[in-house]
């Protein structure tokens, strides 16, 4: 393989693996916070345990995250020094916003939650893990404001061959800004309720102590799951809909649709044959995709012939069509994963409400093995995001191709490769380990290993 497709799948290996990480930092932040807030408000000691035990497996996921996000930064100077020259004036801004602020504000809180129980007065305590969450949702929103301009560049202008920023309030009111931030930001909020859900049932099934407790976090997982999973459906709608302006062949790609339709059918199954231009077998629903795009049966969708033919003009002459087979069953399984999550936690809460939830054995080990769902969704929604932008890295302004480093060799690119996959491999056993290990224990196990941790900590320092 030449450079380029060995550096997009070494900066692809890495993201998708960085982004199994972030978006339950994102909901179970949320989560723990409301926790501790029931403890606070009502006083009863079950909550605070509760927060403790769901803390433990936080901290395990937020040093795993920290430690893959690190290495992306090398490669941005790495193999794509050509991209961080042409767009480095835009793109660093944003980056280091989140370094400097919101992941310093988010970590230092962390530290103080963790070692402040004993030390820091209830309410303070509970600010502490609130300006915890606020940290990461301040963290998210920097970096998607560097992604949002890679997906719609505003606020810039092309001087001597790089883009430098004009206008960093464009920045910031940019259009894809407005719906990926809520977007990743539900997706987290039920990432994190399914793992609450997950292993709150494997504990109702095993019958182990604190039974009363792990309903209470089903309940709470269910709510938020159930929340956001509409948040989710609807700040997706809206995305699908600013597509239609902003990267029409994204849009035409993830819908396999090939030549432009008034009114146009949402393809429910496709086999793609992008050689060709046409697709072997497609099953579909007459109207459903003007209807999605403009909230109309009748409106005209843009296919990928005619999308081509406009950017060759545009652009000059090239390929700008994405990989269609990708960008059409990523969109297919992330939204079907999706709709499945809604429709359990619809069931588990009607479940609930009729306190039949522990009776029901069966739907307790769906909603055991369900915590794989917003994974699966997550790692999709972002293949889908960068795939099907190609072959632009900023879109409109730089290709792919033209982004990569000229001074790193295909071998030495492939050597970082094999040695991330193995350090990677290594991190998720690990963490796998460590997970399965504290979820799987008493609520009771949980909090005297934090606090035996804790009093090592402090013996530490005293020496």
């Amino acid at each position: 393989m030449d450079a380029v497709t060995l550096a997009r799948v070494q900066f692809g290996t890495t993201i998708v693996y960085h982004y199994l990480f972030v978006p339950l930092t994102l909901g179970l932040g949320l989560l723990i916070a409301i926790m501790e807030t029931l403890y606070v408000w009502s006083g009863n000691n079950m909550y605070k345990r509760m927060t403790l035990f769901w803390g433990k497996l936080f901290l395990i996921n937020f040093t795993l995250g920290v430690i893959t996000g690190i290495v992306q930064e090398f490669q941005f100077g790495m193999n794509w020094s050509t991209y961080s020259r042409f767009v480095g004036d835009v793109f660093g801004s944003p980056l280091a916003i989140e370094a400097l602020a919101a992941f310093f504000l988010e970590s230092t809180f962390l530290g103080i939650w963790l070692f402040g129980w004993e030390q820091l007065r209830k309410g303070v305590h509970l600010a502490a893990i609130w300006l915890v969450v606020l940290g990461s949702y301040l963290s998210a929103f920097w970096i998607l404001i560097a992604n949002a301009f890679m997906q719609e560049p505003v606020g810039y202008t092309i001087h001597h061959g790089r883009a430098e920023m004009t206008n960093f309030f464009a920045l910031l009111a940019n259009p894809t800004l407005w719906v990926e931030f809520p977007h990743v930001v539900a997706a987290g909020i039920v990432t994190g309720a399914f793992f609450v859900i997950g292993i709150s049932a494997y504990h109702l099934l095993k019958k182990q102590k604190d039974q009363e407790l792990f309903q209470r976090a089903m309940k709470i997982g269910l709510v938020a799951a159930l929340l956001g999973s509409i948040a989710v459906i609807y700040v997706g709608d809206l995305q699908a809909k600013h597509l239609v302006q902003s990267q029409p062949m994204k849009l035409a790609a993830a819908e396999a649709l090939w030549n432009s339709e008034n009114p146009a059918s949402l393809s429910l199954f496709s086999i793609p044959d992008q050689q060709h231009h046409t697709n072997t077998v497609d099953i579909s629903v007459p109207y459903a995709l003007s209807f999605l795009a403009h909230d109309s049966f009748y409106g005209k969708v843009q296919g990928i012939n005619q999308l081509e033919a406009q950017y060759e003009k545009l652009y000059g002459p090239g390929n700008y069509t994405p990989n269609v087979t990708i960008a059409f069953w990523t969109f297919r399984l992330m939204v079907g994963a999706g709709m499945t999550m809604a429709l359990l936690a619809l069931v588990g809460l009607f479940f609930l409400t009729r306190k039949q939830l522990e009776q029901r054995r069966w739907f307790l080990w769906v909603l055991v093995l369900s915590i794989a769902f917003p994974y699966l969704a997550n790692t999709c929604g972002w293949v889908l995001t960068e795939m099907g932008r190609q072959p632009w890295l900023v879109f409109g302004l730089l290709t792919t191709a033209d982004g990569v480093s000229p001074s790193v060799s295909p071998g030495m690119i492939l050597f970082t490769l094999l040695l991330f996959i193995l350090l990677y491999g290594v991190l998720a056993v690990v963490d796998a380990t460590l997970l399965f290990k504290y979820a799987r224990q008493d609520v009771e196990s949980a909090e005297s290993k934090l606090n035996a941790d804790e009093q090592d900590e402090e013996l530490s320092v005293t020496f």
